[in-house]
């Protein structure tokens, strides 16, 4: 499999290199404004995951991990909107609020973390009111294990080290927002 190589500018430039696969979504588009169902409640949205589509994934893939971060969040360690881990290697795709807290939408296994917001499931866009625009990395992670020793309460950065311990193709799409 030829696969580009994966070094996006943002919160994978720094971390080793992976090939990329592709993500698609029927409710965001790359580059574009997150519409309102996906942003926070707090910033008047209604604060439903985006549908998400994967494929082009290495062979090899033996579960996927699904996360939201936005490295433009006024703080010095960015802030997770979503870490969803264990998501068999059949499954290739999410529907439109399949981030609900309860887990509802997810397919048996699937653990969803806190998130910054201390909730578990999908946290949507809430940027300060008159921030810059912030960017949303929905990243799909293709792991080379069945599933990651983690709980919901597991803090985001130890996520984040056994992803990158475990990752071998990542697939980004990024969406903007400001209020």
């Amino acid at each position: 499999m030829d696969l580009k190589r994966n070094r996006p500018e943002g919160p994978y430039a720094h971390l080793p290199e992976v090939p990329a696969f592709q993500v698609t979504s029927d409710d965001i588009t790359d580059g574009d404004v997150l519409d309102m169902a996906h942003v926070h409640g707090s910033a008047g949205g209604q604060d439903q995951s985006p549908q998400l589509s994967w494929s082009g994934f290495p062979e090899q893939t033996r579960s996927f991990a699904v996360t939201c971060f936005d490295p433009d969040a006024p703080t010095h360690s960015g802030w997770w909107h979503w870490i969803a881990v264990n998501i068999p290697a059949d499954v290739t795709s999410l529907p439109r609020g399949a981030g609900a807290a309860d887990g509802s939408g997810m397919p048996d296994g699937v653990v969803q973390l806190r998130t910054d917001y201390g909730s578990f499931g999908y946290g949507g866009a809430a940027p300060p009111p008159g921030d810059h625009d912030h960017r949303y990395f929905f990243a799909v992670h293709a792991l080379d294990v069945d599933t990651l020793d983690l709980t919901p309460d597991t803090p985001a950065a130890i996520a984040g080290f056994n992803l990158t311990a475990h990752t071998i193709a990542r697939g980004v799409l990024v969406a903007t927002f400001a209020h």
